[in-house]
């Protein structure tokens, strides 16, 4: 990787491109410290900690949330609409055609749609957020409260999700040019920006609580364990993303006019974790919603305290039900994601067949059969690397300052990006015989 980058730093095209995301990356974490005026920061981090989904909005946003800043939602609603939008290209038919047939403009359309419900999407959450942080602040013996008494109206929380949004839209904007003029895909490179300095600060922490420069209670055997589990778990993480299951296929030769195609040997890549991170995102999305309402509802009811009791992070049950809603969600995403009937179809209308497999409905039959394993593999694997940090604080009272899926989606944006900076220098290498 290092080897990479400094190869890359000579080439001057390349360089501009590192440069260019570099300092776009610094002007989103330098605007994620300016705060969203009419809200009490301090009271906000304490009245967070009832709801377990604003900690994964927290953790994208590199502590933006916590901070009350204009970056406090941001890229998150533009995940959640771009999730929407693949969903319902699926559903309605005028949105699949776009899709499939529209060629470049229909992709421009259907970003077009995404940017609009993100905006949206935005607004309507910032709002409903503030909202149920003020009902859940009013159950607090202090004076102070989430929202100062000026914005403590309809008007007040408009401009406040308004400021929001319009964080979210620089957010958007600012990925948007990365991926443009920059290396990368510039909203991967946002979350990634957003979780590398929360394991800084995590880890950093821990450290200075060691050297007793900082209060806590972390011990140096904690410490240790805690790089340790940081180091295997980000190696097993990068080995599992590598993994590809490849399926040969063989392309018989075909004359068109006075020229000869095919005849060559080729493979399929199937990913191991192709589904990435989502299932662990949908999953924890949806433990955390039965959990917010409640909370919204009223912090005194008994439907809370049993929550409390029983459906807390460190409990067997949210343990249990977690790691099924995430092979549900496993193989929810992968059946949408991939088409073995489409792939067969393919295959055939190019004359390739794979060897050992019947054309058409066999080789989709196994495609479909390999595809499963594949899923069932990634389904486990995701529900053990969700529940590894909480077994370990039960077990070993060490403190994991960063969620699973964080280490996942950095070494998932880390390698993509790696591999673009070696096709950029692929390019340039061949430049002069192209």
């Amino acid at each position: 990787m290092w080897d990479t980058l400094r190869s890359a730093w000579r080439v001057p095209e390349v360089r501009k491109k590192l440069l260019y995301t570099f300092f776009m990356l610094l002007v989103y974490r330098l605007v994620s410290v300016v705060p969203v005026p009419g809200i009490n920061a301090s009271v906000v981090q304490e009245v967070s900690q009832q709801f377990d989904a604003l900690n994964l909005v927290n953790m994208m946003t590199g502590n933006a949330f916590s901070q009350m800043t204009i970056m406090a939602m941001g890229i998150t609603p533009y995940i959640n609409a771009s999730i929407i939008i693949q969903l319902l290209t699926f559903a309605i038919p005028a949105l699949e055609r776009l899709a499939k047939e529209g060629g470049e403009e229909g992709k421009e359309k259907i970003n077009r749609i995404t940017r609009y419900t993100t905006v949206v999407l935005a607004v309507i959450q910032s709002i409903g957020i503030v909202s149920g942080l003020q009902s859940a602040s009013m159950g607090i013996a202090q004076q102070q409260k989430v929202l100062m008494p000026e914005y403590n109206n309809f008007f007040g929380k408009l401009s406040i999700g308004v400021a929001m949004a319009g964080g979210t839209a620089l957010a958007m904007w600012i990925g948007e040019r990365v991926t443009a003029n920059g290396i990368g895909n510039g909203i991967s490179m946002l979350i990634f920006a957003g979780i590398i300095s929360n394991l800084f600060n995590g880890i950093l922490t821990a450290f200075l609580t060691v050297l007793g420069v900082s209060q806590g209670s972390t011990t140096v055997v904690q410490f240790v364990v805690l790089l340790l589990f940081t180091l295997v778990l980000v190696t097993t993480v990068t080995f599992i993303d590598l993994g590809e299951r490849r399926i040969p296929v063989q392309y018989a030769k075909r004359v068109v006019g006075r020229k000869m195609y095919g005849g060559q040997s080729t493979h399929i890549p199937l990913k191991v974790l192709s589904v990435g991170v989502l299932p662990l995102i949908f999953a924890h999305s949806f433990m955390a919603m039965p959990g917010t309402i409640i909370a919204i509802i009223g912090t005194n009811s008994a439907v809370y305290n049993w929550w409390q009791n029983n459906m807390n992070q460190t409990s067997w049950l949210y343990l249990t039900v977690t790691s099924l809603l995430i092979v549900a969600f496993t193989y929810f995403y992968s059946s949408i994601s991939f088409n073995p009937q489409e792939i067969s179809k393919n295959i055939n209308q190019q004359g390739g067949t794979i060897p050992g497999i019947r054309s058409g409905k066999n080789t989709a039959d196994f495609l479909q059969r390999i595809t499963t394993r594949l899923t069932l593999f990634a389904g486990i694997f995701l529900a053990i690397l969700a529940t590894l940090p909480t077994l370990l604080y039960v077990w070993l009272n060490v403190q994991i300052p960063y969620a699973a899926s964080s280490i996942l989606i950095a070494v998932s944006v880390s390698m993509e990006t790696v591999r673009q900076l070696e096709a950029q220098m692929v390019m340039r290498n061949y430049k002069g015989f192209l």
